[in-house]
């Protein structure tokens, strides 16, 4: 059914419907215009649909609203990760020995002042380690914290003598990672290294199967953490039956992200930016930019391989839409909503609620009230919401419900319920 046909009998809903459709599109546009180029809308929707099903059907655990799946270990670092309580990730500095054209770095504010070794990085540890939650994860990334070996430990050891409990991991490109560094980074308490791999680099597989081997003799948990470029679904495959011939304990598998930079070394390999970008969309922080289109589709693809298989290392395809459950989690766990008409939804973290407009309304409010379910009006439209959980009272009426997707935003020191998209609730 089209928004024109729903505006026959409903005209506040499918104004409502066709506004998020238009703000979408602006969206998609206004980057077009900028010259990032776009996949068809929902051009293999159908088949990574097809694909998840599969998965959960051979036992892939979904997270986050499906924004994670895996199979295999999966790093307690990765558990935390969306709600941040006890989790906390550092830097010393944003400086890099590499230049990858997809990295995100220099979108993070004060870029180039954060390419400096920090000075107060004890302070900002010890404001971490001495606050009010238990600390359960410390990480330290980049940049390449290996450009700064002697202060690498020192934070790890740090970290680890005033929190013995913590799981401390390192992402690091692995560069330069020696013997002798692996053994003090060892005796400072590092539990998880996480190598990053260059897809497109020659020999770059190999050279991190050497890193990987040599790392396993020194750290608990080795992993390798990277990106899956379209493309590379045969070499992603050999990598991931090596590491698991080493005995690795398992691979982030990172949806590919275009990070709002130079679009030239992104349209000279023929990518293009997923449509849509998000499912919900929102002015997210996190710095990894937008999805590029069939990134994702790859990394299911590698979960299902991993599965069929029966590798023994851990899997986990950890889009964008998951890097960004965090920023929603904080936003909308922060404040407490009448948890009789609205629901904090424990899978992508967005608040809930259930609407019905227009002629709907003297339909539904009868059912409602009878069944003594709390609903309220809206003072300046034609609808009414309600609990989620609520919604089969209305099965099998004509009424067509709706379900509000909402943040909450800080204006003037006060939060405030933003609506950013609503979506049919099927019969």
């Amino acid at each position: 059914m089209t928004v024109n046909d729903i505006a026959c009998t409903r005209p506040t809903l499918a104004a409502w419907l066709a506004e998020y459709e238009a703000i979408a599109a602006d969206y998609v546009e206004s980057l077009r215009a900028a010259g990032i180029d776009f996949a068809p809308k929902h051009v293999d929707a159908a088949e990574r649909a097809a694909l998840k099903e599969r998965l959960a059907r051979k036992g892939a655990r979904f997270r986050n609203g499906d924004a994670s799946i895996s199979t295999g270990p999966l790093s307690t670092a990765c558990e935390a990760c969306a709600t941040d309580d006890g989790s906390r990730t550092f830097y010393l500095s944003l400086a890099c020995n590499r230049n990858c054209y997809f990295c995100f770095n220099a979108n993070q504010a004060d870029y180039e002042e954060g390419r400096r070794l920090k000075e107060n990085w004890r302070c900002e540890l010890d404001a971490f380690l001495e606050g009010d939650v238990p600390v359960t994860h410390v990480a330290l990334t980049g940049g390449e914290p290996l450009l700064h070996p002697d202060e690498a430990v020192a934070f790890l050891a740090r970290a680890h003598a005033r929190a013995p409990q913590a799981h401390l991991r390192l992402y690091t490109d692995g560069d330069f990672l020696t013997e002798a560094l692996l053994a003090r980074l060892r005796d400072a308490g590092l539990t998880e290294l996480r190598l990053s791999v260059k897809p497109d680099e020659e020999d770059a597989a190999e050279e991190a199967l050497r890193r990987m081997t040599l790392t396993k003799r020194y750290i608990p948990q080795v992993m390798v953490e990277m990106p899956v470029i379209p493309g590379t679904l045969n070499e992603m495959k050999k990598l991931l039956q090596a590491m698991d011939d080493l005995g690795v304990f398992g691979i982030n598998l990172l949806e590919f992200g275009y990070p709002m930079g130079n679009w030239e070394p992104f349209a000279d390999r023929g990518f293009r930016i997923a449509n849509p970008p998000f499912a919900i969309p929102y002015n997210y922080r996190y710095a990894g930019g937008l999805p590029v289109a069939s990134s994702e589709l790859a990394c299911l693809k590698l979960v299902e391989f991993a599965l069929d298989e029966g590798l023994s290392l851990g899997v986990h395809y950890c889009s964008l839409e998951n890097k960004n459950r965090t920023q929603i989690f904080q936003q909308n766990s922060a404040v407490a909503l009448d948890d009789a008409l609205w629901e904090f939804d424990r899978d992508d973290f967005f608040w809930k609620t259930a609407k019905v407009f227009d002629g709907d309304m003297t339909v539904a409010e009868p059912l409602l009230r009878e069944a003594g379910a709390p609903w309220a009006r809206d003072p300046d439209e034609p609808s009414i919401q309600f609990h989620p959980r609520h919604l089969p009272l209305l099965a099998g009426t004509p009424v067509m419900p709706a379900l509000s997707v909402n943040v909450v935003e800080q204006h003037g020191g006060a939060p405030a319920v933003r609506e950013l998209a609503l979506t049919l609730v099927a019969d």
